[in-house]
């Protein structure tokens, strides 16, 4: 299992936080939202899935990944 930390920009509620962790979940992703910080932090199996892909699921929930 890999771990990274990734600084999130545009989240400032529990929705947003809901968004992402739901939206990782769905792919079998453990992720972790800390609005405070602006980071999320996820835990995923390296054969299943790369960290690009992270990514993008979490642009695609309308945040930007920097």
């Amino acid at each position: 299992m890999e771990q990274v930390t990734m600084k999130v920009e545009g989240m400032s509620c529990m929705h947003c936080v809901n968004s992402i962790e739901g939206a990782l979940k769905q792919q079998s992703i453990e992720g972790h939202v800390d609005l405070k910080a602006g980071t999320v932090s996820v835990k995923y199996d390296e054969t299943k899935v790369n960290l690009e892909e992270i990514k993008e699921i979490i642009e695609e929930q309308g945040y930007n990944v920097v």
